[in-house]
């Protein structure tokens, strides 16, 4: 048995059945397994195994050697990514060349292979192993779309077995079956109904694909299956032996398929200039996407809700070995893995985290959560409620090279094409001016009125706190927020609010997105107090509700005196000596 073999059944974990015979098989071990990756990178494939975590002293004991610390996290939850890895492929390519078929009188297959009888050829089948580059994207619970790059690699698995006639005799003829060719003639995968790549001969073969110009598509896998046999009869009359031969052929076509979603797209792209310098970028795509780089080195970028991880095909533990009295289950030598992208509970991110860009505003639709898609004993840090798409993402930073910036895909190595909008992609970023004053009070409410303008043109901007979105609109988006009230301005850029408490106040412009205005406005902030005593009303609304407080103290007083007065000093002492 090879070290690759022997290392799968070492891994793996048998659980049989007197009737059906069962086996159920956990991924092979970190580091056990010279597949192109490190021992790292390998702990972080297996988002389907169960985490049963065992500490570092009983995996040295049960296993006679340490592991890294990735290996320790992973044998406890599930490695997620912020970008599509490599490793999924490099995993899936080097595993593949241990699929192994069996011979004329042995058809292996995974168990949900779509098997085909005929006259001679039995269990025979095509079924799809892997696409590559790909993500699986978890968009809701009942859309979870195959991803695929226009330009990839599919790869597929053909097996079959041969049925050979028993041969009979009688008192004076003979009949004897046997097999002369069997073959793979001819593999195609199709597009639809369009061939778009051929080869011949092989039981695993790898197909490169270019697709161009769809948006989504059916992919076919299909193979002939060639088989010939000698019949040879013998008849035997008056001390003479005729010998007839004939041969007898079969052909037969099987195919799989794959429903998929072509990943080539193109980002809209959006600049503007603050007034202190900084600069401004918002992208826009209607399909999901990873995020984008704003320098050369790459090391500013800002990312949206999708993070990733890599799974396992578990229709892919387990093969089936028939033959023409029975079958057995046995574990697969070859594993598919892929990569999976979900809206994470973090959300959007700018990186770098402290000095970075400042995420401005993202925008897309709500979705509920995909939490049913992603099957069993997936550990990460999913959105567990509805979710909003992040299609368009805006930030705001020091230093933008626009020359260098990329917007980069949720599949492995796709990277939008930057297109110009309509109407230009640089907007113009203002200075607003809000002010604000208490234009009427009493002694228990104020009104205050905001007015907001353009800084350098004095014209009133008029607010409306709707959301446009995608980018465009009629409408201004944006509000004031001021003594815990939300207020927009009417066409003159007034707005009222009426304040009970007193206090110093303080207001707030902020603007909708700049994206979806041209000229567009950074925020700014205007300061004023009320108090009933900033008027001569007040004051003497003071005076009175103070003087009315005392009023009983001075009756009091003045009750004293007079007492005081009429009894005379002499009473006093004579009635108390």
């Amino acid at each position: 048995m090879s070290h690759r073999k022997l290392s799968v059944f070492m891994a793996a974990v048998l659980v049989t059945s007197i009737v059906t015979g069962i086996v159920t098989a956990d991924p092979p071990r970190p580091g056990t397994e010279g597949n192109g990756l490190t021992e790292n990178e390998s702990a972080s494939l297996w988002s389907h195994d169960a985490d049963n975590y065992i500490s570092q002293k009983e995996y040295r004991q049960q296993y006679g050697e340490p592991r890294s610390a990735v290996h320790q996290v992973a044998n406890g939850t599930d490695v997620t990514f912020k970008r599509p890895p490599e490793i999924a492929a490099t995993w899936t390519r080097n595993d593949f060349e241990d699929l192994d078929a069996g011979n004329a009188d042995t058809s292996v297959h995974p168990p949900h292979a779509d098997l085909e009888d005929g006259v001679f050829i039995e269990d025979a089948h095509t079924t799809i192993f892997a696409v590559h580059p790909s993500t699986r994207g978890h968009l809701e619970s009942s859309e979870a779309p195959l991803y695929i790059a226009p330009n990839g690699t599919i790869r597929g698995f053909i097996d079959y077995r041969v049925r050979v006639p028993n041969g009979n005799s009688s008192e004076n003829a003979t009949t004897e079956w046997s097999l002369t060719e069997h073959e793979i003639e001819e593999i195609r995968l199709k597009n639809d109904q369009e061939v778009i790549a051929e080869q011949d001969r092989s039981h695993t073969p790898t197909l490169n694909y270019q697709i161009e110009d769809a948006w989504s598509a059916t992919l076919t896998l299909e193979a002939d299956i060639n088989v010939r046999l000698k019949k040879t009869t013998q008849i035997g009359r008056d001390n003479q032996t005729d010998v007839t031969v004939t041969y007898q052929t079969e052909s037969r076509t099987v195919s799989d398929s794959i429903d998929v979603e072509i990943y080539d797209f193109s980002a809209s792209t959006y600049y503007a200039e603050y007034p202190n310098g900084d600069s401004g970028v918002a992208t826009f795509q209607s399909r999901p996407w990873q995020g984008y780089t704003l320098t050369e080195d790459g090391d500013t970028r800002v990312r949206g809700v999708w993070r990733f991880y890599t799974a396992r095909n578990t229709n892919w533990d387990t093969l089936v070995r028939s033959n023409r009295t029975d079958s057995a289950t046995v574990g697969s030598d070859a594993i598919p893995v892929y990569v999976h992208a979900y809206p994470s509970r973090i959300g959007p991110r700018a990186e770098p985290v402290r000095n970075g860009p400042e995420l401005i505003d993202t925008w897309g639709i709500d979705r509920p959560s995909p939490v049913g898609t992603i099957g069993e004993n997936i550990n990460i840090d999913i959105a567990n409620q509805s979710y909003t798409t992040t299609y368009g993402v805006a930030v705001r930073a020091e230093n933008v090279d626009r020359e260098a910036l990329q917007v980069a895909g949720i599949v492995r190595g796709v990277n939008a094409s930057i297109i110009e909008p309509e109407g230009g992609s640089q907007r113009q970023l203002r200075r607003s001016n809000l002010s604000m004053e208490v234009i009427k009070q009493n002694q228990s409410q104020a009104t205050i009125r905001l007015e907001l303008r353009d800084n350098q043109t004095g014209t009133p901007i008029k607010l409306d706190d709707s959301r446009q979105y995608p980018i465009g609109g009629v409408t201004r988006n944006g509000h004031i927020t001021v003594a815990n009230q939300r207020v927009e301005t009417n066409a003159s850029g007034v707005a009222t609010v009426t304040i009970d408490e007193l206090g110093i106040y303080t207001a707030r412009y902020h603007p909708g997105p700049w994206l979806s205005h041209n000229p567009a406005y950074v925020s700014d902030t205007a300061t004023t107090r009320w108090h009933p005593l900033g008027t001569i009303e007040g004051w003497f609304a003071l005076v009175f509700e103070v003087g009315w407080q005392l009023l009983p103290f001075f009756v009091m007083f003045y009750a004293g005196k007079r007492l005081l007065r009429m009894l005379g000093p002499e009473d006093i002492f004579q009635r108390n000596p």
